[in-house]
């Protein structure tokens, strides 16, 4: 988990900050979502001051097959659900983060896809999931940087993972934003907006803020019971596909 700063002082810089959107609403027609987060710095010794925003959703398993090379031929391998790995991830600045602060606190802070946060693979097991075998790695281990750098291509390539060294903009003295852009793939869930204030290298000021991204209308009732009641969905599902065959079968005995 990421460190606060000590609280502040009367003579100490704070930050403020708040989202356009608290909530995103999912429907059919979902073409992704355009979140503002805007605030201000409040400096009585008015010193110069970096911003940066990460916005991290919902942890998502992402399932990787390597490929192995067998025979002369390269193959994929068993697949692997990786686990961990948070579903979306941005990280918004006012200039390049190593420029911001040092290594460790960027770390620390989990600032930047170099220093995200993600569990990688020392515990493996097999799991059947709907007759499929699967292995399944969950926490540290040797292989953490091969994992770590398959899932950041995969998300990256996917737009669900990104970083903007100059996404963060002061608009006036003391004002600032950063559009955050949420892809049609983004997960459903509860995500989190951290807002830092740096100065001379040190965090100095953390504020906290939640966006719910939900299904709303039909897209909800689905989403509720494939979630809920699994076993359930999946047998409506194959009657209604059995269905729509013999219904088509009809049809085109018929003409």
């Amino acid at each position: 988990m990421a460190a606060a700063p000590p609280p502040p002082t009367a003579d100490q810089p704070v930050i403020s900050a708040a989202l356009t959107d608290a909530s995103v609403r999912v429907s059919s027609d979902f073409r992704g979502a355009h979140i503002v987060v805007y605030g201000a710095v409040f400096d009585p010794q008015a010193k110069p001051s970096d911003v940066v925003i990460i916005v991290r959703g919902p942890d998502q398993p992402v399932r990787i097959a390597r490929k192995v090379h067998v025979a002369g031929l390269w193959l994929n391998s068993r697949p692997v659900v990786f686990q961990g790995a948070p579903g979306f991830y941005m990280a918004a600045s006012t200039r390049p983060l190593t420029d911001i602060a040092g290594f460790s606190e960027l770390r620390l802070q989990g600032a930047g896809l170099e220093h995200l946060a993600i569990a990688a693979p020392a515990e493996q097991r097999i799991e059947t999931r709907y007759g499929v075998r699967d292995m399944v790695v969950s926490s540290l281990g040797p292989d953490y940087l091969d994992w770590r750098d398959a899932v950041l291509r995969l998300k990256e390539k996917s737009h669900l993972y990104a970083a903007d060294s100059t996404g963060v903009r002061f608009v006036d003295r003391g004002l600032f934003r950063a559009d955050i852009d949420l892809p049609v793939e983004a997960p459903i869930g509860t995500y989190e907006a951290r807002i830092l204030l740096f100065q001379d290298g040190k965090l100095v000021s953390v504020r906290e803020r939640r966006l719910r991204v939900e299904k709303v209308g039909l897209e909800r009732t689905v989403f509720v019971v494939a979630h809920g009641h699994p076993w359930f969905y999946g047998l409506f599902t194959v009657v209604l596909g059995l269905g729509a065959g013999w219904a088509a079968s009809v049809v085109f005995r018929r003409s």
